[in-house]
C-alpha cells in the first residue's frame, strides 16, 4: 500500500469515527467530561487531577506561570492550582495531557521526535494563541488556548499509526494536506468531543483565510500558527522560506504594533509554553 492509499484508508476510518485510541486516553476523557460537569467543586476536581500525574504537574506549572502568577506567589499543591487557573483552562490541560497521550505508544525514534516537535509547536501556538487572543483579536482567550492545544490533534494520531503503514510520512507536506489533514482531523477532533467553535477556527486555519489584523478565533489561530518558532514536522517542505516572525507580518493595534505586543508578552509566552511542555 502506497502512501496516498495509506492516508485515504485512515482518512476513512476517521470519517466513520472508528478511530483506535490507546486505553489511557479513555481514561483522560472520562476525567475531562467529569471536570466539566458544572456540579464539581473545586475539592472533587482537585482529587481528579491528582490522579493524572502530567495533568496534575501541568496544573501547578501553569499557576506559576507568567500568565496566571502576576504577583510572584507560587501555588505548590493541584488544589490551590485548580483554584487559580479555573476549571475551563483544566479542561485545555486535560485536552493537552489526551493529545501526547495519543502518540505516547510511538517507539520509533524518527517518529517520536516528530511527534515531540509536534508538540513543541502545538504549545507554542496554544501560548501566541492566548496572547494575541488577549492583547490583540480580542477573543476568549482560554478558547484561543484550547484550540491552540488541539489544532494539530489529526498529526499526532497520524504519528501514532505510522507504524503501520511504512512509508506513510515520506510524501510531505502536500500529501498531507491534500489527503489526509482535514478527514482525519475533523474526525479525532469529532472523537474528542471538541466544540464546533473550535472546530471552525481549525477548520480555518486548514483553509488558510484570515484577516489582519486578527478578528475572530480562527484568525487568532493562524497567526499563531504562523508565529511559532517551532514549525509543525508535518508541514515542513524542502526549501520552504521558514518560520515568519512579527516584524514581517507586523501591523498596528491601537496604540501600538504586533511586535511591541509579542516583546511585551514573551515571559507569557515562554511560562506558557514551557509549562505545556
Amino acid at each position: 500500500m502506497d502512501r496516498i492509499d495509506a492516508l485515504k484508508r485512515i482518512a476513512a476510518q476517521a470519517a466513520r469515527g472508528d478511530l483506535s485510541f490507546p486505553t489511557n486516553v479513555d481514561a483522560t476523557l472520562k476525567l475531562q467530561r467529569a471536570l466539566a460537569n458544572p456540579d464539581c467543586h473545586v475539592d472533587e476536581a482537585a482529587r481528579l487531577v491528582q490522579t493524572e500525574p502530567l495533568l496534575a504537574a501541568r496544573t501547578v506549572a501553569i499557576a506559576n506561570s507568567a500568565a496566571y502568577n502576576r504577583f510572584g506567589n507560587d501555588v505548590t499543591n493541584v488544589r490551590s492550582a485548580v483554584q487559580r487557573v479555573g476549571f475551563r483552562t483544566l479542561g485545555a490541560l486535560a485536552a493537552s495531557v489526551i493529545v501526547r497521550q495519543l502518540a505516547g505508544g510511538i517507539t520509533d525514534p524518527e517518529l517520536r521526535a516528530k511527534s515531540d516537535q509536534l508538540w513543541r509547536h502545538s504549545a507554542h501556538v496554544a501560548a501566541l494563541s492566548q496572547v494575541i487572543a488577549k492583547r490583540v483579536s480580542h477573543v476568549d482567550p482560554e478558547t484561543a488556548m484550547f484550540a491552540g492545544i488541539v489544532h494539530e490533534v489529526g498529526g499526532f494520531y497520524l504519528l501514532s499509526r505510522a507504524a503501520e503503514f511504512p512509508g506513510l510520512l515520506e510524501g510531505g507536506a502536500d500529501d498531507w494536506i491534500e489527503h489526509g489533514e482535514t478527514m482525519i482531523g475533523r474526525g479525532v477532533l469529532l472523537k474528542l468531543g471538541v466544540p464546533a467553535p473550535v472546530m471552525g477556527a481549525i477548520e480555518a486555519l486548514w483553509n488558510g483565510m484570515r484577516a489582519l489584523p486578527p478578528e475572530t478565533l480562527g484568525d487568532t489561530l493562524l497567526l499563531a500558527n504562523d508565529l511559532s518558532p517551532v514549525g509543525s514536522p508535518l508541514m515542513e517542505r524542502p526549501g520552504a522560506a521558514g518560520i515568519q516572525t512579527a516584524a514581517t507580518i507586523d501591523f498596528a493595534v491601537g496604540e501600538g504594533t504586533l511586535t511591541l505586543i509579542l516583546e511585551e508578552s514573551a515571559a507569557e509566552v515562554r511560562g506558557l509554553s514551557a509549562a505545556l511542555s
